[in-house]
């Protein structure tokens, strides 16, 4: 028996539109007894307008791979990167010419709207802050009350990134660098993840949900222990083949609608 639905957003979810195709849509609606989870590294504003349509805005969403979880606009869980490693990664981002972006709760800051910005604009339909990096460090610095970021991500040419994944893999810090993409790195708190995240919010918030009765469906690193740590793990066929080899089923290309080819079989 299937209790809720756990879904990753890019890669596994969404179309080659970068959205909810009419199918999943419909699988979504005909599954409207179950609650539905999206569980991202985006930010709560590019996790919104997918819960509109999904008609599930009043669902509870885990942010930033775990760093975030809120339930409406309640926060149950929220850990965040200290600024001297904001710093030391901006440092080494500048170093390296790369694009780094911070984010916190709802803010997102960018140093220029370049190639990169204008691709996550597109991909996530949030416009971000402008500022040079220095004048957001200082900012950072200024509200460490409010915690550090959420997430910091770097882009860029894939050459650079490995110089600069290396340099930050060195630091002394409690970091978990993830490596998306050749030219993406996101960077979290260590002690996060999709799987904990999850858990706390089930306790939170569905404490008649017994994990062995979610389904979770994931494509990549950042999903490995959230597929291996529910009942039910579904891998796109476009996953990892880490995830793929955890995962208790395997479905249809995200661009294909596996999550809806799932649904519609089991639920």
């Amino acid at each position: 028996m299937i209790q809720l639905l756990a879904s990753d957003i890019d890669g596994t979810l969404l179309d080659s539109d970068r959205f909810l195709s009419a199918r999943t849509l419909q699988a979504f609606n005909k599954a409207n007894q179950l609650p539905v989870i999206l569980i991202s590294a985006r930010m709560p504003q590019a996790m919104y307008y997918l819960q509109d349509a999904l008609k599930r805005r009043e669902m509870p969403i885990v942010c930033y791979n775990g760093a975030l979880v809120l339930d409406q606009q309640k926060q149950l869980y929220s850990t965040t990167i200290p600024y001297i490693d904001i710093e030391n990664i901006a440092r080494i981002a500048m170093e390296h010419d790369l694009h780094c972006s911070l984010y916190r709760n709802d803010e997102w800051f960018v140093p220029q709207m370049d190639y990169w910005a204008d691709r996550e604009v597109n991909n996530t339909r949030v416009t971000p802050q402008v500022q040079n990096i220095e004048t957001t460090l200082a900012y950072f610095k200024e509200t460490q009350q409010l915690g550090g970021a959420h997430k910091i991500m770097l882009m860029g040419d894939s050459d650079a990134m490995d110089s600069a994944f290396a340099k930050a893999g060195n630091l002394p810090s409690q970091l978990h660098l993830y490596r998306s993409k050749d030219t993406y790195t996101e960077i979290s708190p260590l002690e996060i993840s999709k799987k904990s995240a999850l858990e706390l919010l089930i306790k939170e918030c569905f404490p008649e949900v017994k994990v062995e009765n979610v389904a979770a469906f994931g494509d990549n690193y950042n999903d490995v222990e959230m597929i291996a740590g529910v009942g039910h793990g579904v891998a796109v066929d476009n996953a990892r083949d880490e995830v793929k080899a955890v995962a208790n089923y395997h479905t249809g290309h995200h661009k294909k609608d596996g999550v809806a080819q799932w649904i519609e079989k089991f639920i």
